[in-house]
């Protein structure tokens, strides 16, 4: 199924539904190998696919459980909670990231896939945060063979 030691963030989710073939193409890789999400994670998706992809309730709860199927889901704790305060507070993230953040290092990940926050930040001596979008050719042979 899925590589515990990957956390894939709602920014790599949504390229699964985008015309960028590129970006698609990488995200599908990236959820192909499989990683860890979190509750955040699925509500941030529907979110975004409501209100600014105007997708259908019924198009909506259709991609979340393809992804659920895919991705095992992190509950939203009240540890999570306390731990992405930290968070927060310690690496300047806003309280939503730092969640994402705490819910990976809780999940026991290594990696942090996300377009959004600093490439190549290293979070408590144990997550990397790397945007697959910028990885350099070399890497892609990893990512396809995870």
């Amino acid at each position: 199924m899925s590589d515990p030691k990957v956390f894939i963030d709602t920014s790599i989710l949504l390229y699964l539904l985008s015309a960028d073939n590129h970006k698609a193409d990488r995200a599908e890789i990236i959820v192909q190998a499989g990683g860890l999400i979190s509750v955040q994670v699925l509500n941030e998706m529907a979110n975004v696919a409501r209100r600014k992809l105007a997708m259908s309730w019924k198009e909506i709860n259709e991609v979340l459980a393809l992804i659920r199927s895919v991705c095992p889901t992190a509950p939203l704790t009240i540890e999570t909670h306390d731990r992405g305060m930290l968070v927060a507070e310690r690496y300047g993230l806003s309280v939503y990231d730092a969640m994402i953040v705490s819910a990976a290092l809780l999940g026991g990940c290594e990696t942090l896939y996300c377009e959004d926050m600093l490439d190549g930040l290293l979070i408590d001596r144990q997550l990397r945060i790397c945007n697959p979008f910028i990885i350099q050719a070399s890497s892609d042979t990893r990512l396809r063979s995870s």
